[in-house]
């Protein structure tokens, strides 16, 4: 139960019987009523806009329409009190009884609680990772493995039918670059002088190991043989090796796609025409010249007739071009027909995760979708900002084998799958990311992903201490939680039962890493109650000799070792038993 959802209906329910009484006015539209924490907790528990919002359209002032509203809110046995603040906004202390209530329903949902049905079975696809198999997946692809997999994840607990996909651009220069590259090697490997790599070609040494692949199994081969010939037998093997341990190194951090999608399938099937034609049936495609762009021209720019989309009815800035001037399709119309295939396998609804170098190619994707979609497919993309990875503030040596990056692999190695995937999520998606190795697995409170875990190990611990005292820790949802009645246990209390909305909240507006901070909010006060304990006995987890005090406290700490575990099973991060 989300209890913020469930007062906005007790706030509706008291307007709609000011609307039956004549006091507002029919036909209102609550949809914009909110109710919410105040950002004050001494201000109280619930806050609500709803005479703000009311106003205009009944034809009345706020404050006196939040003056009639009080009354009828506090009449309701879960609101100890309530005031009208500023203009018009309304602050309600809530029972701690209701509070309490909201722990038995975390303590009887376990890991499910927080599980909500605002999705309603909705398809959603998450698109994410998606790197060109021209190499090893490298540290920046691994915050968009994190960001696009936690938030699939998130988006299934809210209740949506989720599909985790990677598009795989295997059509195109950037793999015949990597069929040629490929053969280099593949000569080197045969014993053959191949001096310094050619401009324009991969240079990383990860493919010295694909061309002596090729070379053992094939031999010379393709030794003096045209281009025509051997290209696509280096591209294809390159392709299917690299993609090979991009999903090694994708199992390895627990990210597991349930689709791989091939542009070379894709634009071979016919997509590209297919999604050309309903543009053009749409009348959304003419032949027509682009106006020279001011500053830098784009690769797509072209200072001719061509074959233009109709991008500016859709917010683009400019039309954009679907073919080049050797008659091929564009990336752009490549990518048009992706997102249509999409649509045409039931995703109205797509969110892509992209690099922070694809962030100007937004506008124009989210036009086409609206356009081959006729309006009714939404594309939101969520962009990942740089990632630095540091040693003590300084930046780490690039790998050799990759040639001039850091690899997610390397990463992997040096501190474990579940604390990239944590770190990762403790900034937002678009700031700019330092990955700083020895911050990343110190111990204290400055390390979030430390700092939750201790939290749920401590949890743990209290439950081993409970039964070393003999303390049974069964049925603690029916534990006697009026006896939890300091002001600590009842805040912890208020927050785990924020839990529900927080999930809600981070999935509506597709931000996993508002779960980050939730669970280390809730770590913080739990660690904070435990050191108060330690200066004041009455205050501990477990006291002796008051068994059906212990058993109220307990149910407390179970029920933060469930959100914090729930939390962690959303970031795809497995909680730890105890520290080490």
């Amino acid at each position: 139960m989300n209890p913020y959802r469930h007062f906005i209906g007790e706030i509706v329910g008291a307007l709609q019987s000011m609307q039956a009484a004549g006091e507002l006015p029919d036909k209102l539209d609550f949809a914009a009523i909110t109710a919410e924490p105040p950002r004050d907790p001494a201000h109280g528990d619930v806050a609500t806009n709803a005479a703000m919002v009311l106003a205009k359209a009944a034809g009345r002032k706020p404050r006196d329409i939040a003056d009639a509203l009080l009354p009828r809110l506090v009449a309701n046995a879960e609101v100890v009190s309530g005031a009208v603040a500023g203009p018009g906004f309304i602050n309600l202390k809530i029972a701690d009884g209701f509070w309490r209530e909201r722990l038995r329903d975390c303590l009887r949902d376990g890991l499910a609680y927080g599980d909500s049905a605002i999705g309603a079975g909705h398809k959603v696809n998450v698109e994410y990772v998606s790197a060109n198999p021209t190499g090893p997946l490298h540290v920046a692809h691994a915050r968009g493995a994190v960001v696009g997999d936690a938030l699939a994840n998130l988006l299934a607990k809210a209740g949506y039918a989720v599909t985790k996909e990677y598009y795989i651009n295997d059509a195109g220069a950037q793999v015949d670059t990597l069929g040629r590259s490929t053969y280099l090697r593949y000569r080197e490997a045969l014993g053959e002088s191949i001096g310094d790599i050619p401009e324009g070609l991969y240079p990383g040494e990860y493919l010295k190991e694909v061309g002596s692949t090729i070379a053992a199994r094939d031999g010379a081969r393709w030794i003096g043989k045209p281009e025509a010939d051997w290209l696509p037998a280096m591209r294809e093997f390159a392709i299917a090796t690299l993609m090979a341990e991009i999903k090694a190194d994708l199992e390895t951090m627990g990210v597991t796609m349930d689709v791989y999608s091939s542009e070379r399938a894709l634009v071979d099937s016919g997509a590209v025409d297919r999604a050309f034609q309903e543009l053009v049936r749409q009348d959304l495609i003419y032949q027509g010249r682009l106006e020279p762009p001011k500053g830098k021209k784009p690769d797509d720019w072209e200072d001719r007739e061509q074959t233009l989309f109709r991008a500016t009815r859709f917010g683009d800035e400019v039309d954009r071009p679907l073919k080049k001037s050797d008659g091929s399709w564009t990336y752009f119309a490549n990518d048009i027909a992706y997102h249509h295939d999409k649509y045409r396998r039931g995703f109205a609804d797509m969110i892509d995760v992209w690099g922070a170098d694809h962030a100007g190619y937004i506008k124009r994707m989210k036009s086409a979708v609206q356009a081959i979609t006729g309006r009714k497919g939404e594309l939101d993309v969520k962009v990942c900002q740089l990632v630095r990875v540091l040693k003590n503030g300084e930046l780490v040596r690039m790998s050799k084998r990759a040639g001039s990056f850091v690899t997610l692999r390397d990463l992997l190695d040096e501190v474990g799958p579940d604390v990239v995937r944590f770190t990762m999520l403790t900034r937002k998606n678009d700031a700019p990311f330092d990955f700083d190795l020895v911050k990343a697995t110190e111990q204290s409170r400055d390390n979030p992903v430390w700092y939750v875990q201790y939290g749920h190990a401590r949890t743990r611990s209290v439950m081993r201490q409970a039964a070393a005292a003999g303390i049974s820790t069964d049925g603690l949802a029916e534990a006697p939680l009026d006896l939890l009645t300091d002001e600590g246990e009842l805040a912890m209390v208020r927050l785990i039962a924020q839990w529900p909305r927080t999930i809600e909240a981070a999935a509506a507006a597709h931000e996993p890493h508002r779960i980050a901070f939730y669970l280390y909010d809730l770590a913080a006060a739990f660690h904070a109650h435990w050191n108060r304990g330690r200066e004041e006995p009455g205050l501990r987890f477990v006291v002796e000799g008051q068994e059906e005090l212990s058993r109220a406290r307990l149910a407390l700490v179970q029920a933060i070792g469930f959100v914090i575990g729930s939390g962690l099973k959303v970031f795809g991060v497995t909680p730890v038993e105890e520290m080490r």
